[in-house]
């Protein structure tokens, strides 16, 4: 079977199609070719040319029209490119029907995403989440990988039994990948789950920062913890989680997580996939939705973040929204109309600093928000409660009291189901003080 690995190896030059549907709003369909043409960059192939076809609406056999096609096929052809990528999901028989037509690679956006995530995943639970979706994305087209095959060998002398005989196989070592990589996967994820266990003992309050890919999370997170991550201008540098402790200026401690960028047709097995990974935004206390300001499809980039969010079981969350990106000076009028539509967003540089510490005042705000003062009567027999009471840092005073120990502080969140058996109503608190 051939991989994507010796597919990229081979194209060099890609000519690029995109679609205009009837449905999409006007312009987008030019938007999202504009993205794909820097997703396929990424894969240092060179874009020759592109091509916008407006669509009234999609064809069973090559999603777009018998006289389109074959005009596509000629352009490629003409201008020397060996791929041509399509900014849309072919099904199977599409993609096999482009190839047979066209004689070169074919391509979807589906595919280009996943190949970056394959160039970008580093740890072992990246490589295997990358690794799975796949896979998963292969089997049904491997009735193609083995059209490529039977090129490259050369004649079609016995192909057909040769194929079929082929394909049985390359059908099995597939199906036993994805059993494997979703096996080891699991036993990341108890791995993981154990990690949080740990931490959440000493419970901190946690944020994630969440966001369109290429928007600035990590060096948002280098700017304010001087984590180190990996921080470069394109797109999924990252894929893992990295969480740092922040120390507020006020005392307060929160843990900052970073995580995977989102995208427009982000594919849904990379969202499956990588749902261990985005469990840090989902067990996380409030999010930081970084925002590229300089970015013109900022307000769409904003709204796959929360539809991506409301996928994975996340939205509703405290949010502080952060326009990044402040010092590439850009159209005054429309920076202004940005601030116009969002009065209460910060504003700020993770580059150069500028506006980071109006974010620290927000982070702290809602500390203060989520941690307000309680009052707790801790029996004598529950002394464990009162160690991870301490433990936690949030104790302003105690008394002895012949029912138990009264306790007022104030508590992070992950200790709400501890403390709340405890909690002395208002008017018996009263009455006791």
């Amino acid at each position: 079977m051939i991989t994507a690995e010796e597919i990229q190896r081979k194209v060099t030059r890609a000519l690029l199609v995109g679609v205009q549907l009837p449905t999409m709003k006007p312009h987008e369909g030019e938007a999202l070719l504009g993205e794909l043409k820097e997703l396929v960059e990424n894969l240092d192939i060179k874009v020759v040319e592109t091509v916008l076809v407006r669509l009234r609406e999609p064809v069973p056999h090559f999603l777009l029209g018998k006289g389109k096609t074959a005009e596509i096929i000629e352009r490629a052809r003409a201008v020397g490119a060996d791929c041509i990528v399509i900014d849309e999901d072919l099904t199977p028989a599409q993609q096999r029907n482009w190839e047979q037509a066209s004689k070169i690679c074919v391509i979807d956006r589906r595919e280009v995403i996943l190949d970056i995530f394959a160039d970008r995943a580093q740890t072992r639970e990246a490589i295997l989440q990358v690794g799975l979706a796949r896979m998963e994305y292969s089997l049904p087209r491997l009735r193609r990988a083995w059209t490529h095959l039977s090129r490259q060998r050369g004649g079609n002398t016995g192909a057909r039994g040769q194929g079929e005989t082929q394909l049985e196989a390359d059908r099995r070592i597939v199906t036993d990948r994805i059993a494997r990589f979703r096996r080891e996967l699991r036993e990341v994820q108890q791995h993981r789950a154990i990690q949080r266990q740990k931490r959440m003992r000493i419970p901190i309050p946690t944020a994630a920062i969440v966001g369109y890919t290429n928007a600035g999370k990590s060096t948002l997170l280098n700017c304010l913890t001087r984590a180190g991550v990996l921080s470069e201008d394109k797109l999924f540098a990252t894929l893992d989680p990295t969480t740092r402790q922040l120390t507020l200026p006020d005392g307060q401690t929160v843990l900052l997580s970073d995580t995977v960028g989102f995208i427009r047709r982000l594919p849904h097995t990379l969202v499956d996939a990588f749902k261990a990974t985005l469990e840090e935004v989902v067990v996380a206390d409030f999010l930081i939705h970084v925002i590229d300001i300089t970015n013109p499809d900022l307000e769409e980039h904003a709204k796959t973040t929360l539809r991506v969010l409301e996928e994975i079981g996340a939205s509703g969350k405290r949010t502080i929204t952060v326009f990044n990106k402040i010092d590439l000076r850009g159209d005054p009028d429309r920076l202004h109309a940005v601030h116009l539509h969002h009065p209460d967003a910060v504003y700020l540089s993770a580059h150069t600093g500028e506006g980071i510490d109006e974010l620290l005042h927000r982070i702290s705000e809602i500390m203060h928000e989520m941690t307000r003062p309680v009052e707790l009567l801790i029996p004598h027999s529950r002394h464990d409660v009162l160690g991870r009471l301490h433990a936690a840092g949030g104790v302003h005073r105690q008394e002895m009291r012949d029912d138990g120990v009264f306790v007022v502080g104030r508590f992070p969140p992950g200790l709400t189901g501890l403390i709340r058996p405890f909690v002395v109503a208002a008017d018996t608190a009263g009455a006791r003080s």
